[in-house]
């Protein structure tokens, strides 16, 4: 080819292109009729996404600009069982003004012995808080409050225990005196998460307490405010720490900072946030079945300009060209709608529910976020619009010359169902590379994909069906089902948005119901009754005793109990490893661990041998089979844990499969006795009640125990599992209303579909009123139709629900599947309602068309 033929082809392209644009943008000047529901479908799907993503980036930014008043300080370190030596209290006092504090569980007791209950202790000094302010219901400040043997205690304790403001309780062996109620305390976020309600104590009445013994399990906390310049940067932060960490390598310490002051909660809300993005996922893929009905009634409607273009000489290229013009648009349009959406719902929950978050909200998105969601949109539009449309191409301009108008048939072209492939393709991979851990992603697309793949199938199967069964007497049944075998009917677009939806809520209520069944019905028959805390292994035995006098029969079992962190595996530190989420926790703060010469109850030697019970070799220890299979571990690697400021290396000589439903004592960690059993520490043990005891025998036995012992904390083991409960349901209710808006993308799916059989039922509806048919009969004619619809789709989602849930629950979170007719019944409820109100809405419309305008026109 010549030169001067590559010059004159440019221009021809660029003509062309120009042309394409033209007559696309021409198109559109009957405004957005037929694209209403495609903009919504998409809108909606990319609002939760981008919300979801808007809303985790204004917590991360609460968490980065209120992380001093969070951490209590600029940097913070902390270290379970022992407070910071003199030479260690002197590096961080070279940083900065530093607070210190220490938390603990223990039991605050009227001072007549007559009630007690389980709190939450932190002793203060004076320089606390560094940063924000703890505040009091009562008059009066919080320094003075705890001044002397002062106590600042949650007002939920004083009611609990019946006391008020000047009023004494006893808590381990001193008395102190409520000066004050808590309102609110700056740095609650970064404490782990608590069981009881709170007392403020000052660090010197907590040494008049006799709680701070060797092994007692008591977390200290260094807050360092340091000066301003060296704050403000977060890699002179980072680097600080682990300049800190390096000169206090044996120390033990785990550290933060105020630019990620509370990781558990950074690492819950980036779960969380993946995790409701993959629901948003599964709510643009329901749409993407409105989207695609919204093309494919767009298609047959332009099928006589599609035939005058071909007519005219147009390519099939250039057919798809103004068409793709005109989509583009509505594509962009939706998803600015969805964007704008869901960056409003941080503000809206921040108005309404504010108070209810961990930490306030600073309104701030990332590109990311919104990047995200624009890409989901953008693939999820293409994905699902491209199919109807490449079956333009196959409109021949013959179609001017015929009287009635058929939808166009066929397969897209090879090349257009290879760009379909490649973009399904991209979807999963932003989805699986987005999600940690991976699998999960993987599930939930599977799920969604067998979800439409099923009611897609189902839909063509029940329209064959219904045209071959036996005709009934009753006519009005005959029309239904003849509704049902039509094949531009309902039947398909009513199973694929209603069963998909009613799916999701099915599977998502299975697992809760799973879930909350695992925590509190399924608690094994001979489940401990308490967990008792701090007990020192001198007085275990006469503790033994106090318990069987009250309660015959009762069992104890006690383990020594300790925590460390551990700081390498085979030698390399933990902070130069990087597991996944799912695994990573176990080595990001101190872990509970024990001794002990048998294997402990709930658990089996999985791999490798137990010590013998008069072992004295080097170190050994048992660790959890999974947990060590997922950190790379086996049997003879080497793992340096630091226990009470001290490091001990010690080989895997032994994993275990633990029955952690039990709750019987087992740790992650179980090392040979000699060890550990020279380090100071307490135990734990559990406490197993007989059934049928005597009336007020628990109650008594528990005040004997404060009475005799004030350092051991009895926890009850409903009351902690009830506590869980309650924190899961909170993020429960998020998954919740996630999965509700898929529902509400197959709710527009199916309006979608009403409106295009609207012309059609309408002039059937004429018809059969000219021949004498009743309203009754034509309301019936429709009840029929959508009941029996209704009634399939309920159905078949309960059983494919049931199956996704039975799926995430016994393979991804590996717990008993259990059926719950309550989420079965809440979505045959849905199902009923929604069919009744937009069948409802459709067949009023209908009923109420004036006959005439349609004779007149056909």
């Amino acid at each position: 080819m010549t030169v001067a033929a590559v010059d004159s082809a440019s221009p021809q392209r660029r003509a062309g292109l120009r042309t394409i644009l033209r007559l696309g943008m021409r198109e559109l000047r009957n405004g957005f009729d037929g694209f209403r529901i495609f903009i919504a479908c998409l809108a909606l799907g990319v609002m939760v996404i981008a919300a979801v993503g808007a809303l985790a980036d204004a917590l991360r930014a609460g968490l980065v600009t209120q992380g001093e008043v969070i951490l209590g300080g600029d940097v913070m370190f902390a270290r379970a069982h022992v407070r910071a030596t003199a030479a260690e209290r002197e590096v961080f006092d070279n940083l900065g003004r530093v607070s210190e504090t220490a938390t603990m569980r223990t039991m605050a007791r009227r001072v007549d012995g007559s009630d007690q209950a389980l709190a939450e202790l932190k002793g203060v000094d004076d320089g606390y808080p560094l940063a924000g302010d703890v505040t009091l219901k009562s008059s009066g400040s919080f320094a003075h409050a705890i001044a002397g043997d002062g106590a600042v205690a949650d007002a939920m304790l004083l009611e609990r225990l019946g006391l008020k403001i000047g009023d004494k309780m006893r808590i381990g062996e001193a008395e102190v005196t409520v000066g004050g109620i808590l309102d609110s305390e700056p740095d609650a976020v970064a404490d782990r998460m608590t069981y009881g309600p709170r007392i403020f104590v000052s660090l010197a009445t907590l040494e008049k307490t006799g709680l701070v013994k060797p092994g007692t399990l008591i977390r200290w906390r260094y807050a360092i405010k340091l000066p301003e310049a060296a704050a403000a940067d977060k890699q002179a932060l980072a680097d600080l720490r682990t300049k800190v960490a390096q000169k206090l390598a044996d120390g033990g310490f785990s550290s933060g900072d105020r630019f990620d002051p509370s990781p558990q909660i950074t690492r819950v809300l980036e779960r969380l946030r993946q995790f409701l993005i993959l629901i948003g996922l599964a709510s643009l893929l329901v749409g993407g079945v409105g989207i695609a009905n919204a093309v494919s009634t767009f298609v047959d409607k332009r099928m006589k300009v599609i035939a005058t273009l071909r007519s005219v000489g147009a390519s099939g290229a250039q057919i798809m060209g103004i068409f793709l013009v005109q989509l583009g648009l509505m594509t962009a349009i939706g998803i600015a709608i969805g964007l704008a959406l869901g960056v409003l719902v941080p503000t809206l929950i921040d108005a309404f529910y504010g108070d209810l978050l961990p930490v306030r909200i600073d309104i701030q998105v990332s590109p990311r976020s919104l990047g995200i969601a624009a890409l989901y949109g953008t693939l999820i539009a293409l994905l699902f619009a491209l199919w109807p449309l490449g079956r333009a191409e196959n409109v021949k301009a013959s179609v001017l010359f015929r009287d009635s108008v058929n939808s166009p048939g066929g397969r897209p072209r090879a090349g257009l169902i290879a760009i379909i492939s490649v973009l399904a393709a991209l979807l999963v991979g932003v989805a699986v590379a987005t999600s940690d851990p991976r699998s999960i992603a993987l599930y939930v697309i599977a799920g969604l994909v067998v979800m439409l793949a099923v009611f897609g199938w189902l839909g063509g199967y029940l329209s064959r069906l219904a045209g071959k069964l036996p005709r009934s007497r009753r006519p009005e049944l005959n029309l239904a089902l003849r509704n049902i075998a039509s094949p531009d009917g309902l039947t398909r677009s009513v199973l694929l948005s209603l069963g998909t939806g009613l799916s999701l809520l099915v599977a998502v209520g299975l697992a809760n119901a799973a879930l909350v069944a695992d925590l509190q019905e399924r608690l094994p028959a001979e489940a401990p009754s308490y967990f008792l805390l701090d007990i020192p292994p001198a007085d275990f035995d006469g503790l033994k005793d106090r318990v069987s006098r009250h309660i015959p029969g009762a069992t104890l079992v006690e383990a020594p109990m300790l925590r460390g962190r551990i700081v390498a595996l085979k030698g390399k530190p933990v902070e130069e490893l990087t597991f996944p989420a799912d695994t990573q926790w176990v080595l990001n703060s101190d872990r509970g661990l024990s001794y002990s010469e048998t294997v402990p109850e709930g658990s089996s030697v999985s791999g490798g041998t137990w010590w013998a019970k008069d072992y004295s070799g080097p170190p050994l220890v048992s660790f959890e089979g999974e947990i060590a299979k997922k950190l790379g571990i086996g049997l003879g690697d080497s793992i340096t844990v630091n226990v009470l400021g001290r490091n001990i290396e010690a080989k895997v000589a032994s994993t275990r499969d633990v029955k952690w439903e039990s709750i019987a004592l087992n740790f992650i960690m179980v090392f040979s006795p000699n060890t550990l059993r020279a380090a100071p520490h307490n135990l734990l043990a559990t406490v197993r009640l007989p059934p049928g005891g005597a009336p007020g025998a628990e109650s008594d036995m528990v005040r004997d125990l404060g009475r005799a012992y004030p350092g051991v904390s009895a926890i009850r083991v409903r009351d902690a599992i009830d506590q869980f409960s309650k924190i899961f349901a909170k993020v429960m209710v998020a998954v919740q209303v996630a999965g509700s808006v898929t529902l509400t993308a197959g709710a527009l799916v199916l309006a979608g579909a009403l409106v295009t059989a609207q012309r059609r039922r309408v002039l059937e509806a004429v018809i059969l009123k000219t021949i004498g048919a009743r309203r009754r009969q034509i309301l019936e004619v429709h009840a029929w139709e959508y009941a029996l619809l209704a009634l399939i789709a309920a159905l078949v989602a309960i059983l494919l629900g049931s199956a996704v849930a039975w799926v995430a629950v016994t393979r991804v979170m590996e717990l008993d599947y259990v059926f719950s007719l309550g989420s079965v019944g809440f979505s045959l409820g849905i199902a009923a309602a929604m069919i009744a109100a937009f069948g409802g809405i459709g067949t009023w419309a209908i009923l109420r068309a004036p006959p005439a305008p349609y004779l007149r026109s056909e």
